[in-house]
């Protein structure tokens, strides 16, 4: 058999399909569809069934999906064996996913924890939308995954949520759109140019909510995935911004705004997924515990634990 061949089917098994599959492999629909006619001819019988306009595993399919998720997981294993070898070396890699719509700064200030180990640790971060980075975590290629939202009900993934911490949000603004706004907040918002996170992005849709609620419309002049790409937007005036308010005076400082106000009406709320249900990685350990007992921690905590240091 060739496995390559299984990789292919498996990818198309998982994502749903052979679009999504050949963009997650950088391969041509063709090429993808060519390699699964030749697992199916290798096995003599046929894998998939078209449904609709996409793709249902037939039985034979879901059998050989069963076993390819074993030995892709067993390779994976294997791979983790290796790496944690005493031949080795004592350097410790952690592999992080980190979901497009967690703030970079957020991210940053989660994962610093796991490079204050006393063994060195090398980090290897990924970037990408919270379904594939799941789908990347069930393969054990990932150690843990950053999400502003828990595991979706719709992906098929045995993984477990440990949340983080939650926290308001705040509005911050250039001063060139300070200076044009003589209302107080939040009525400031109403009519002002924003720059609005990703409307299927749990933090956006509160956001909506709680501005319809109260009757503003502000002017939307941007609607981006990328948290930095809105802060860089929002430092050149381009319009109002939102970020998390444990980080009100991080954000202030880095990119010369101001906070206009907040609210802890519209949360945003984090967790660590990974496919232990019992925290045992000291990466993973190190990054629960400084969240809990500092980044979120209720503010007269995070005193008490400054002056106790």
């Amino acid at each position: 058999m060739n496995y390559k061949h299984l990789h292919y089917f498996f990818q198309v098994a998982r994502l749903g399909g052979v679009a999504r599959a050949s963009e997650h492999l950088h391969l041509s629909p063709q090429t993808i569809s060519g390699q699964i006619q030749a697992l199916e001819e290798a096995l003599g019988t046929p894998l998939f069934t078209k449904s609709g306009r996409g793709l249902a595993l037939t039985e034979a399919g879901r059998m050989v999906l069963g076993y390819a998720e074993a030995i892709f997981s067993i390779g994976a294993e294997l791979e983790e064996a290796v790496r944690e070898h005493p031949g080795r070396g004592k350097l410790l890699e952690f592999r992080v996913g980190v979901a497009d719509a967690v703030p970079k700064t957020i991210a940053c200030r989660l994962i610093e924890p796991a490079t204050q180990l006393p063994e060195p640790v090398r980090i290897v971060c990924r970037e990408w939308k919270l379904d594939m980075l799941l789908g990347e975590l069930a393969l054990h290629r990932l150690d843990l995954v950053i999400a502003d939202a828990p595991i979706p009900t719709a992906v098929s993934v045995r993984a477990f949520n440990h949340p983080l911490g939650s926290c308001g949000i705040s509005f911050f603004a250039a001063p060139s759109l300070l200076a044009s706004s003589g209302r107080r907040f939040p009525a400031c918002l109403d009519g002002a140019p924003m720059l609005m996170p990703a409307e299927e992005s749990a933090v956006g849709q509160r956001l909506r909510v709680w501005l319809q609620a109260r009757s503003l419309r502000p002017r939307v002049v941007a609607e981006c995935d990328d948290s930095a790409l809105v802060k860089e937007f929002g430092r050149r005036g381009m319009g109002v911004f939102i970020g998390p308010t444990v980080l009100e005076r991080d954000i202030e400082k880095q990119y010369g705004v101001r906070a206009l106000g907040a609210t802890p009406e519209v949360v945003e709320t984090f967790f660590a997924i990974s496919v232990e249900r019992r925290i045992t990685h000291p990466c993973v350990t190190a990054i629960t515990e400084a969240a809990r007992n500092e980044l979120f921690a209720p503010p007269a905590r995070r005193r008490a634990r400054r002056a106790a240091a």
